[in-house]
């Protein structure tokens, strides 16, 4: 019986967290044809985008450097080293870029927003906006949502470009690569629709772990205890979700 009660316990509050992210993405549209906040969003973006991209550069350009050695291994066995660099920069910007991406700014950003929200939820913070007949979901939800949806492709640019110069510093410097075969393979090869796929699953990405942040914020109940509990729950189910996505975006866009 208890792992039955689990069970319907875990299906009721899945079924109701989902329900209220989908009703707070319906509220944010409406919410954007209110007052604009362009000095919220705008400094969202920076929070978001600038201030994030030295630990997304990091961890591309190491994600770079590991996957042409992985690779490396199991195309020398069959003579296509000169294949190594396409390889990389077409699993960067189809799927490792998009997915690291997402998680660094669910580990760095979303944490924050859940944390931030709920304090301001339990501190009646947002109530007393609420009797300013201020809109908590134009003055607070809309610019975090808009920020992280426009930011995260352009952090995914940034993390394709460091993962491939990482890639290549390693395979010439290291593997001993030919130089001229490895970069004119990517430009032969490496496809357009490649790194647009990658930067729409971004975009749809930046959209989803904005409103669950933003949502397990809202909704966060029991002072201090309840922000460690919110903001653990939003960084769970929003890497989840990227992953969950992931599949799904993949299975349709490729």
């Amino acid at each position: 019986m208890g792992i039955i009660a689990a069970i319907g316990r875990f299906t009721i509050n899945f079924t109701r967290d989902m329900g209220g992210v989908f009703l707070l993405f319906i509220s944010t549209i409406k919410a954007l044809f209110e007052k604009p906040r362009f000095h919220l969003t705008a400094e969202q973006m920076y929070f978001i985008g600038v201030k994030s991209t030295l630990i997304v550069a990091l961890t591309s350009m190491f994600v770079g450097m590991v996957e042409v050695l992985q690779i490396y291994h199991g195309f020398h066995k069959f003579g296509a080293e000169s294949m190594i660099g396409y390889t990389v920069a077409v699993s960067l910007g189809r799927e490792l870029s998009p997915v690291l991406t997402a998680l660094m700014i669910v580990a760095r950003n979303v944490s924050a927003m859940a944390a931030e929200l709920g304090t301001m939820r339990v501190t009646q913070q947002i109530d007393a906006l609420e009797v300013m007949a201020v809109n908590p979901i134009n003055f607070l939800v809309a610019p975090r949502v808009i920020a992280t949806t426009v930011m995260l492709p352009a952090l995914v640019s940034l993390s394709n470009a460091i993962g491939n110069i990482g890639g290549y510093l390693v395979g010439i410097g290291v593997l001993g690569l030919n130089p001229t075969s490895y970069t004119k393979n990517i430009q032969v090869y490496i496809d357009m629709t490649d790194l647009t796929y990658g930067l729409i699953k971004a975009a749809v990405f930046g959209l989803i772990i904005s409103l669950i942040g933003c949502y397990m914020g809202l909704t966060t109940k029991g002072g201090s205890r309840g922000v460690g509990i919110s903001t653990t729950k939003a960084v769970v189910a929003a890497s989840i979700s990227v992953l969950v996505a992931d599949y799904f975006l993949t299975a349709f866009l490729f």
